[in-house]
């Protein structure tokens, strides 16, 4: 959870649905009982305060200067942040990932457990079924001469940023939290918005809103 952002000022922790953005990642998190420990990693003194203050169980891990700048690799962050928790998987998600659900974490640990004989990490996919092309207008995973239904294309998956599972050893191994033999989890497209950009953040906060009115009308 850096405290810049470049798109968003204040990002991780401006308020979304009347909490600080970072809340709603955590309290999915705490409700996960397969996760044994919590940390997040951040130089924002303003996260820092909310976390021991709002949630004093979770470790705080502080990115050093070095790992600050926008063009750092996420996979040199995991690599620091897996020297300071001893762990055998380590799941990783984004406090820009407001709308995962608690039992969609559950189900991807377990199933990742399940297969751990032949996938060594996993990460969280959207599954797409739209006509794609490459820059320079070739067709990707269809025939333009056939102009079948989009829901009978032969899906692809975008990796959505919301899930990832992996070992230290295949992270130093491979220099990347995605091993040779993936486990590709797929999540509903609702679950997997990733905040990158201000219609991100509208869609999520209207899509938190909405879901926050049903709540209350059906309690």
């Amino acid at each position: 959870m850096r405290h810049h952002s470049q798109r968003i000022p204040g990002k991780n922790y401006r308020p979304l649905a009347g909490r600080p953005l970072f809340h709603h990642i955590l309290e999915t998190l705490s409700a996960v009982p397969e996760i044994s420990q919590i940390a997040v990693d951040t130089d924002s003194e303003i996260v820092m305060r909310g976390l021991r203050e709002d949630f004093p169980k979770v470790k705080i891990i502080v990115r050093p200067p070095r790992l600050c700048p926008d063009d750092v690799s996420m996979n040199d962050i995991l690599i620091f942040d897996t020297e300071q928790i001893e762990a055998d998987y380590y799941l990783q998600t984004h406090t820009t990932n407001p709308l995962l659900r608690a039992g969609t974490v559950v189900r991807a640990i377990r199933e990742f457990l399940a297969g751990r004989s032949t996938h060594d990490s996993l990460f969280s996919v959207t599954r797409r079924q739209t006509r794609l092309y490459d820059q320079s207008g070739r067709a990707l995973n269809h025939d333009p001469a056939a102009l079948i239904q989009t829901q009978d294309l032969p899906p692809v998956f975008e990796e959505n940023s919301c899930l990832y599972m992996f070992t230290r050893a295949n992270l130093l191994q491979h220099h990347h939290r995605i091993g040779e033999h993936p486990f590709l989890f797929e999540t509903e497209a609702a679950e997997a918005w990733d905040i990158d950009d201000e219609l991100d953040f509208a869609i999520c906060e209207f899509l938190m809103e909405r879901a926050q009115k049903a709540q209350g009308r059906s309690s």
